[in-house]
């Protein structure tokens, strides 16, 4: 059995080097293709393995090798296999999620997230990396939330951009994922969205929209679900009409592995280069059972006998060849795990920390030594591995207590477990599993806890979520919005105890907090990669000062949410046994819903604490009237002792419409750091894209003349001036 080899012969492609500013790559890929045969043409739309498709030897096309991000690069599995290949060398360094990513509400550190991961991907020969994601966080329920960057489309596609610059960069490709309408894994594969087109266009597709024309991103992946009762890998209304066709997009669409469906519907529905069909490639019993894929030997005699046209075939092997000669032509050679990674890794997780809650200035702690307790198994537990395919292999990851215990090397840090969940990692992407089993009860677990943090002169408790299934996890959504494993209850008597205990909270969505006014201190620590103690340290010794901002609602309870029904999560079958979900709640999602309904979260989207506190002036606007763009400046003071950032969040509202639309919008922000005492006026510009809602029935986007206003604040709960102007 073969192993998986990413690494290119030394008689690398002779054609793709030839091509030169004297012979642009379009009029190359046309001549290939005029040379290719059509069983060649063929071979290069869909797999050879389960991560690479083939090139045409006889040409000098190479192979195309893709790997599963979007938070690292995946250690190496079987030729035909989903196990793993057993090498020493394909470790790598995790980056924070991107649900962290996205809190930083920093472009630049976006940018710098995918040239470093583009690197690592570099050095191990990959061309294509499978992210970003850009789903909207729907319901905190979807398992994958954690993949994805929060709950508003406009903040998704502005930090994708610089993540998909970055990476791409390096000659690595992006397949922003997963489009479109992947906003739950409850019968992920099957369920059929039932969304109206304004929705679609104004929630949903943005994002996607934004990597494609602003980020040029060079390759996208499709979605297992259904949208108007169509597989998406096939679907000409998301991926011809739309991608393809109202986007002018140039790049490739790569099936999602096994969510193509039939021959008919991938041939002419839009679909590129298909990924992981119904074969593992070794007991189908065919001499190549790759060729049992739909767009293989059945879609070559469609083309034969005459039921498939040849000139839609030659568009796919044109966008495939695109995409081969856009990462098979750079100088890069990347790196592995070096310090700069580590430390851009870092740096991002400790900048994507949200502080939550800090009574009394709990934090950052202070003193010259003493005695912390750590408790909670998240404290302990690797969080590198599980979540299913975005599951790494970390040359090296420092759990919380170690970093804890490096940072204040002269306290004396003990450990507690406080509660256990499950001791082993699940799923059948791990590499490398381990057991956290505790002999002790769940009782004697609290008694223990409880002496230990009696004279303790801090006590910080890390649990939330994990990435096992039915918590984070792809292919399988959260029961409900608790904290697992009776964390809440253990909360509630340890906060009884003390009352300034400090709650570290890593999930990649929201949860529950009904603990809250309980406790001390709150810390949203997501899934942080290497790094995540040294980062989560930095936070709590106050070497960094917590900037993060929440990239989407946490409701008190679930029910406070806009997704209410049964029809809207997970959904319901109809007379033929299919799932259908219905987004009844139309437009409102996140924020949306709630400032608009005027229903108290337990933390507003944008929301996050610093260790020093800001001041906004007053707002002005470059014209009263909207024109191509209108700039509105403010000036902010960090009126603190110590350095820090702060993100200055511009919504709009439309304050009469011929439609029902949101109470405000994001959309625009800036993050600006500030030395003690310094002052900076943020400018803050937007076009008249800004302004629009989407007409159905028109299928344009429109914006009506009357009066606006610009709320400009510290999150859509917090806003601290408002400028009028007109359209």
């Amino acid at each position: 059995m073969r192993l998986l080899s990413p690494f290119l012969p030394v008689a690398v492609s002779l054609v793709l080097l030839s091509c030169s500013q004297s012979d642009p790559m379009e009029k190359r890929i046309d001549e290939l293709i005029g040379q290719m045969t059509l069983g060649e043409k063929i071979a290069m739309i869909h797999a050879q393995s389960k991560f690479s498709a083939p090139g045409v030897p006889r040409l000098g096309v190479p192979e195309l090798w893709t790997d599963d991000g979007p938070h690292g690069v995946r250690p190496e599995t079987l030729w035909d296999e989903w196990s793993a290949a057993g090498w020493t060398n394909d470790s790598c360094t995790v980056y924070p999620a991107l649900t962290a990513l996205a809190a930083t509400w920093d472009r630049s550190l976006s940018g710098l997230y995918g040239r470093s991961v583009g690197e690592e991907a570099r050095y191990r020969r990959k061309n294509v990396l499978l992210g970003p994601g850009v789903n909207i966080c729907r319901t905190p329920l979807c398992g994958r939330n954690f993949e994805y960057m929060g709950e508003d489309p406009f903040l998704a596609g502005q930090m994708a951009v610089p993540y998909i610059q970055g990476l791409q960069s390096n000659n690595v490709a992006c397949c922003v994922k997963h489009y479109a309408l992947n906003n739950q894994e409850f019968e992920r594969s099957g369920i059929n969205v039932n969304v109206d087109d304004r929705t679609l266009y104004e929630i949903y597709l943005p994002a996607f929209k934004t990597a494609v024309q602003e980020g040029e991103a060079w390759s996208i992946m499709s979605s297992y679900n259904r949208y108007e009762n169509e597989y998406v890998s096939h679907n000409p209304r998301l991926l011809k009409d739309i991608l393809k066709g109202e986007w002018a997009w140039d790049g490739a669409v790569i099936s999602d592995w096994g969510a193509v469906h039939d021959t008919k519907g991938a041939a002419t529905g839009g679909l590129d280069l298909e990924f992981g069909s119904h074969t593992n490639g070794v007991d189908v019993g065919a001499s190549n059972a790759y060729d049992s894929y739909y767009m293989a030997a059945a879609y070559k005699k469609g083309i034969e006998d005459g039921t498939y046209s040849e000139e839609e075939l030659n568009d796919k092997v044109r966008r495939v060849l695109r995409l081969n000669f856009r990462t098979q032509m750079g100088g890069n050679f990347g790196s592995m795990c070096s310090p700069e990674h580590y430390a851009d890794a870092r740096r991002i997780a400790s900048e994507g920390i949200v502080l939550l809650q800090n009574k009394d200035g709990l934090l950052p702690l202070k003193g010259e030594g003493g005695k912390i307790v750590v408790l909670g198994e998240n404290a302990i537990r690797p969080m590198a591995v599980g979540g299913s395919s975005s599951s790494l292999k970390a040359q090296k990851e420092v759990s919380p207590l170690e970093g804890i215990r490096a940072a204040f090397a002269g306290w004396n840090v003990v450990y507690e477990r406080a509660y256990q969940g499950e001791p082993t990692v699940t799923g059948r992407y791990n590499y490398g599993l381990y057991d956290l089993t505790d002999p002790r009860s769940d009782r004697q677990l609290l008694s223990d806890a409880l002496a230990a943090i009696s004279d303790a002169d801090y006590v910080i408790f890390v649990g939330g979520l994990n990435k096992n299934k039915m918590q984070d996890c792809e292919g399988r959504d959260r029961l409900d919005y608790h904290l697992p494993y009776g964390q809440e209850a253990v909360i509630e008597a340890l906060s009884a105890a003390r009352k300034d205990l400090i709650f570290i909270n890593l999930s990649g969505s929201p949860v529950a907090m009904p603990f809250a006014d309980k406790v001390g201190a709150i810390l949203q620590g997501w899934y942080l990669g290497s790094e995540a103690g040294n980062a989560l340290a930095d936070v709590l010794s106050g070497a960094v000062n917590p900037s993060g901002k929440l990239p989407f609602t946490f409701p008190k309870e679930l029910s406070d949410g806009p997704v209410k029904t049964e029809r809207q999560y997970p959904g319901v079958q109809d007379e033929n046994g299919r799932w259908q979900v219905y987004y009844d709640e139309g437009i409102y999602v996140g924020y949306r819903w709630y400032d608009s309904r005027d229903v108290e979260p337990q933390w507003p989207f944008g929301y996050g604490l610093s260790y020093t506190s800001f001041d906004y002036g007053k707002a002005s606007a470059s014209s009263k009237k909207m024109g191509k763009s209108l700039s509105f400046k403010i000036p902010v003071t960090n009126c603190g002792t110590v350095a820090g950032a702060e993100v200055v969040q511009l919504y709009v509202r439309d304050m009469e419409a011929s439609v029902d639309r949101p109470f405000k919008e994001l959309k625009a922000f800036e993050k600006v750091y500030l030395e003690p005492g310094q002052t900076k006026t943020v400018t803050l510009t937007i076009d008249r894209d800004a302004l629009c809602f989407f007409d159905a029935a028109k299928h344009e986007w429109v914006a009506e003349p009357g009066d606006f206003q610009a709320l400009i604040g510290s999150s859509s709960r917090d806003i601290r001036a408002v400028v009028d102007f007109r359209l």
